[in-house]
């Protein structure tokens, strides 16, 4: 059970009653252990010091972590869901929302090819199911990750949005593929359009568009043919994080929320994920406490 509340009314996202503008930080693989869900906990505090009030976790594990946190049937799994439980119920502690992240599709070994339409839709069910049973309210469903499971499977996200909101219409749920959400959908997020009704709208994962790659910062910048996680962890040029942080201002002084998502956040084991902070984000000194710097020195901590 939480504390607190997230919404979207009259066109704006609330924690309890008050305006909620998200600034956030991506971990798409905290799931994969015990230890890593205990130390991305450990540390929301810290992270609360710099502004931070969000942060997103995916039931289905992301590229080089593959958590499978639903089985086959699509049911989750207790293992997962524990944990993911235990993350929400400290962000609760510390005020902050989490985006549950459901499918993840791609190159993920996390998906499963026997899933149709069905259990895709039973899969977003059965989440929502588990937050109402616990009723974890300090939460944002996000049903397809940048929409690869619909790029992918052709899963339609709109039924999932339904699916969802058949179990507790007053979860609330975001789509995140290229194009207008389903009216449906609470509000968009990442690949999402901006709601042109006026929906709010978060940039959930958050990059530099300048990565001197050919596929921006996920493509080459930080993947290599022939190996099996990232390359370039917590590593970015100095143009990469001046354009990070303009992004960032262009997003929060817009009133839309913004996620930083990093390599050094979401690796998977042995490179990470990495919840303590790092640094100036040189090979010498990688990580995103420049970036945390950057937003505390403009926005303030998060007090609540």
């Amino acid at each position: 059970m939480t504390k607190h509340v997230f919404l979207v009314n009259n066109k704006k996202t609330w924690l309890d009653n008050k305006p909620f503008l998200s600034k956030g930080l991506r971990f798409s693989n905290s799931l994969v252990s015990d230890q890593a869900t205990d130390d991305l906990i450990a540390h929301l505090g810290e992270y609360t010091t710099y502004g931070v009030n969000s942060i997103s976790v995916f039931f289905q594990g992301s590229r080089f972590g593959d958590i499978k946190g639903y089985r086959e049937d699509a049911s989750l799994d207790p293992i997962y869901a524990s944990r993911m439980g235990r993350i929400i119920e400290a962000a609760d502690e510390h005020a902050m929302m989490v985006v549950v992240g459901c499918l993840y599709w791609s190159t993920s070994n996390a998906k499963w090819d026997s899933w149709t339409q069905k259990e895709a839709n039973l899969a977003i069910a059965n989440t929502v199911r588990w937050l109402k049973e616990n009723n974890y309210r300090n939460v944002l469903v996000d049903v397809d990750n940048e929409g690869m499971a619909l790029a992918a499977r052709g899963f339609d996200n709109r039924e999932l949005v339904i699916a969802g909101k058949s179990v507790d219409p007053t979860f609330m749920i975001a789509t995140n593929f290229h194009g207008e959400p389903p009216p449906e959908a609470d509000m968009g997020v990442h690949f999402s359009n901006v709601p042109a009704d006026g929906r709010p709208y978060i940039e959930t994962e958050g990059t530099p568009r300048n990565a001197p790659a050919v596929r921006g910062y996920w493509g080459e910048w930080s993947k290599r043919e022939g190996f099996y996680g990232y390359i370039n962890v917590g590593v970015y040029t100095e143009e990469m994080k001046q354009d990070q942080c303009v992004l960032t201002r262009e997003h929060l002084d817009n009133g839309k929320g913004y996620f930083l998502a990093s390599t050094w956040l979401q690796a998977a084991p042995p490179q990470g994920p990495n919840h303590h902070l790092g640094g100036s984000g040189s090979a010498s000194d990688p990580g995103v406490l420049w970036w945390m710097e950057f937003l505390k020195s403009n926005y303030g901590p998060y007090t609540p």
